[in-house]
């Protein structure tokens, strides 16, 4: 034992969930619900990196409430924050300066959200913590799990969250704390897309040798009070074409919920080729085309953030479990990816995983793995679900207009029940190519009132990290980013990143380029640990408490 793990506190549970998005806290409640239904006791914990529930959750939000239906069908009696239905779906292809309308009759189902809500996901989470609490769930907010434990038998026994107060000398400072030891039974990883403990297990344990590569995407993301005659109370909007070009997959969303509110945001794939692309700057010039234009005139942002995405759909799910533990929700990537909603499926499969390690934890086993809940998934809505888009991706890999016109015939042809799975091969960091295949871009600069700069709309995030800490955007090697990236790339880790992090400085005329890392202003994304050609950047959680604190989105 290290002297480190000497002076740990270790405290034990039954079950302990690792991040409270909606798998996690779908998890912890459908624990306690088994429990309670058969006169049991059984003792879970979920540990959060934000500084409160819902401090780092952002999605669009359109929710399928299909899930919640089952978890909780008393929902709408216990108040949950779903306030406005849809009322209308459209979908545009948008040209520089118009567009058209896609008629509805011509639409995919899967595009349909009749019977869905227009949601603030991290609100919701918010009130399925409250849920959670009231059954007993200890929910630690605050505490990033940054370790995984094994035993001598290489097992999952648990996580240890972060040491807080070590200095960016990697030194202890006089306000050091060591973390702390959270063993269990069984640990259910939800940390959300590429979540960093996921990552270190997928390669520990092989869970990913065979499947496609994952596929994600950057979904960047404002919230704008609107003039209330421009507002139409669940109106759902998307758009795909301009400003991306053919070949670059990704569009937006426009939704309007609540008083006078809409969520405005793009996503662009990170499988994009062209290293000039920035996604940040893209969305910023979306916002003026005519048809966005309109509803966000006289209008004011009022929160900003980023997050990335999985789009890689069912060939890229990884193996789900190992001694120990497992992947639950986005940590795995259950997201459906043309349909833009993970949070249904995500909370269904933490349902699933709480069942198998309750019967597991009812029997008196530990430590082994929980193949019920695979089999369960198998035999589950979400997996005919993701069976029906399973071929989204890989279609839309062949550009806008062969894409669109190929899953058409896979959805309106075939119902999504073709005979044959598309896969793809290779993971975005190999998409992007060298900087003499392309052209720099030029972006208009930002007006300051439907556009603005990054740093300022960082500021719109509420992001804060203790400053004198390890950076925890660690390179690998650090000669990399000017000899590698900058010189076959010209860096694109400038333009990849929402927000500002990453800057390629010179101290003076003739001075040897160096790469800047500015943590402090990291809205924990992500995208920078998936896009880089070199995968030279590794995301590891800061200290507890830190990154974003996003209010409605």
């Amino acid at each position: 034992m290290t002297e480190q793990e000497s002076i740990r506190e270790a405290m034990e549970y039954d079950v302990v969930i690792v991040g409270a998005g909606p798998s996690g806290l779908a998890a912890a409640i459908r624990l306690k619900q088994l429990a309670g239904g058969k006169g049991g006791e059984i003792e879970v914990c979920v540990l959060e990196k934000g500084s409160e529930v819902g401090a780092h959750i952002l999605s669009g939000a359109v929710l399928d409430p299909r899930a919640l239906n089952e978890l909780l069908p008393d929902w709408q009696e216990r108040g949950a924050p779903l306030d406005t239905p849809v009322s209308e779906d459209r979908f545009f292809f948008l040209s520089e300066k118009g567009g058209f309308k896609v008629p509805n009759l011509f639409l995919p189902a899967c595009f349909g959200n009749h019977g869905n809500f227009i949601v603030s996901l991290g609100n919701l989470c918010r009130w399925l913590a409250e849920q959670a609490e009231a059954l007993g769930v200890e929910i630690y907010p605050g505490f990033a799990a940054a370790e995984v434990l094994y035993d001598d038998e290489v097992r999952v026994r648990g996580v240890a969250t972060g040491d807080m107060g070590i200095g960016a000398d990697s030194e202890k400072t006089a306000n050091y704390t060591p973390g702390i030891e959270l063993l269990a039974k069984y640990t259910l990883f939800a940390e959300g897309c590429r979540g960093s403990l996921g990552k270190q297990l997928a390669a520990r344990f092989g869970l990913r040798e065979d499947a496609d590569p994952p596929s994600y995407g950057i979904g960047i993301k404002e919230l704008w009070e609107i003039d209330p005659a421009r507002h139409t109370p669940g109106l759902v909007m998307h758009t795909a074409g301009w400003p991306l070009d053919r070949e670059t997959y990704g569009g937006s969303f426009l939704y309007h919920f609540d008083e006078n509110l809409v969520s405005v945001g793009f996503v662009v794939g990170l499988d994009y080729k062209n290293p000039y692309l920035s996604p940040y700057e893209e969305f910023q010039r979306y916002k003026h085309h005519p048809k966005v234009r309109a509803f966000l005139e006289g209008g004011k942002r009022i929160a900003y953030g980023a997050r990335a995405i999985y789009a890689g759909g069912l060939q890229s799910l990884p193996r789900l479990t190992f001694p120990g533990g497992c992947l639950i929700g986005d940590n795995a990537g259950f997201l459906n990816a043309p349909r833009i909603k993970g949070s249904h499926t995500a909370m269904k499969t933490g349902m699933l995983a709480a069942e198998a390690a309750f019967d597991a934890v009812a029997a008196g086993r530990a430590q082994d793995e929980l193949s019920a809940y695979p089999a369960a998934f198998e035999d589950s809505w979400v997996k005919e679900e993701l069976h029906r888009a399973r071929n989204f991706k890989p279609l839309m890999k062949k550009g806008l207009v062969a894409g669109t016109l190929l899953f058409g015939i896979d959805q309106q042809v075939f119902r999504g029940r073709a005979p044959w799975t598309l896969r793809a091969r290779k993971p975005d960091h190999e998409a992007t190519e060298p900087k003499e295949k392309h052209r720099p871009i030029d972006y208009p600069k930002p007006d300051g009132v439907l556009s603005f700069d990054r740093l300022t709309n960082v500021s719109f995030s509420a992001t804060n990290h203790e400053e004198n800490q390890p950076v925890h955007l660690v390179l690998k090697d650090s000669a990399v980013a000017v000899d590698h990236n900058l010189a076959l790339y010209d860096a694109p880790e400038q333009r990849y990143c929402p927000a500002g992090v990453y800057e390629i400085l010179r101290d003076d005329d003739d001075a040897t380029p160096r790469l800047q890392i500015n943590a402090q202003n990291c809205v924990h994304c992500k995208t920078c640990d998936i896009k880089d050609p070199t995968q030279n950047i590794d995301w590891a959680v800061p200290e507890g408490g830190g990154g974003p604190n996003y209010p409605n989105m």
